[in-house]
């Protein structure tokens, strides 16, 4: 009888990985579809929070300080890898830690701001997906070309923040000028009272479009920016089918939410012995363009037909 409990405290059960997650927003719920995403693309290769895999989830509210001390306290649990999502925390993750591997999604320009190597070699202890937002700035500025007759001077908004937003504000402004023939302006937008700021400017000067740069502080601004578009009546050009919807007249890029739900699968390589250094980058193939007839009406544009044929999506 002695000897049975014995026994049973031999059998214990197997340690399950323990994998960090470093979001940009305050909850859950402000990351919406992008926590059900990861959280639905663990399970679709058999990962279960609680069953073989423990999900340790933080949320820094857009907050530096925030940012660097749960970085740290993730990398204190010794968990076995860092998911990183959004071009703002990627670089807080790749700060706190260089051993253990890290899979950032949602990061536009990854070489361009030397969280890694390359696309086909990251090296170190990075990889991950990423959402190739810089070569589309030019497309976006071209959309906006086909759509305001006469267009000469555009803004553009981005989160000084975030080292993503600066390369894609920088490669904006080289588009406009050697390829479009545009004025763009930028604008650093950290605060609510700063956005404000900003759309009162750009009517003092005669902008015709506003044109977002892709990020966690603006994508939490996103409802707060197509209200003050559709009042100053300026068409603003987003980057995802979430900062769509907020109302703003259109938007063009990959599938935000889809890159979510794969960086799982990067997870569950590294878990199963390979190196991140030797997982090239995944970047989209697939764009997407969706346009707002409600808002255009609203503000006195008309979209080309040609245009609307090429949609994904037209809320009428």
């Amino acid at each position: 009888m002695v000897a049975i409990p014995a026994t049973g405290h031999a059998q214990q059960r197997p340690k399950i990985p323990t994998v960090g997650v470093l979001w940009h927003a305050g909850s859950r719920e402000e990351e919406g579809a992008y926590y059900i995403a990861l959280v639905e693309g663990f399970r679709d290769i058999g990962y279960v929070d609680g069953h073989n895999i423990r999900l340790e989830h933080r949320f820094p509210n857009e907050t530096p300080e925030k940012f660097r001390s749960l970085a740290a306290e993730l990398v204190s649990l010794k968990v076995e890898a860092l998911v990183a999502v959004g071009g703002g925390t990627a670089p807080y993750a790749a700060l706190a830690t260089d051993t253990i591997p890290i899979v950032f999604v949602l990061v536009s320009v990854p070489a361009g701001s030397k969280l890694v190597a390359g696309i086909a070699a990251p090296g170190g202890n990075i990889t991950g997906l990423s959402s190739f937002s810089s070569e589309l700035t030019q497309k976006r500025l071209q959309l906006f070309k086909d759509v305001i007759p006469g267009l000469s001077r555009v803004a553009m908004l981005a989160n000084p923040n975030e080292p993503n937003s600066r390369l894609i504000s920088d490669d904006a402004a080289n588009a406009a000028i050697s390829h479009l023939g545009l004025v763009i302006e930028k604008f650093d937008v950290s605060s609510v009272a700063q956005l404000d700021e900003a759309f009162d400017v750009m009517e003092r000067r005669g902008t015709q479009a506003v044109i977002l740069a892709p990020g966690g502080l603006l994508y939490k601004f996103r409802t707060e920016i197509a209200k003050l578009g559709f009042i100053k009546r300026l068409p603003i050009c987003a980057w995802s089918k979430e900062t769509f919807e907020s109302g703003v007249l259109m938007s063009y890029g990959p599938d935000y939410v889809g890159m979510v739900r794969r960086a799982p699968t990067y997870v569950d390589r590294i878990l199963k012995g390979e190196r991140p250094a030797a997982i090239p980058i995944e970047q989209p193939t697939k764009f997407q363009l969706r346009v707002n007839l409600r808002t255009a009406k609203a503000i006195g544009l008309q979209f080309p037909k040609s245009l609307l044929t090429f949609a994904d999506e037209v809320i009428e």
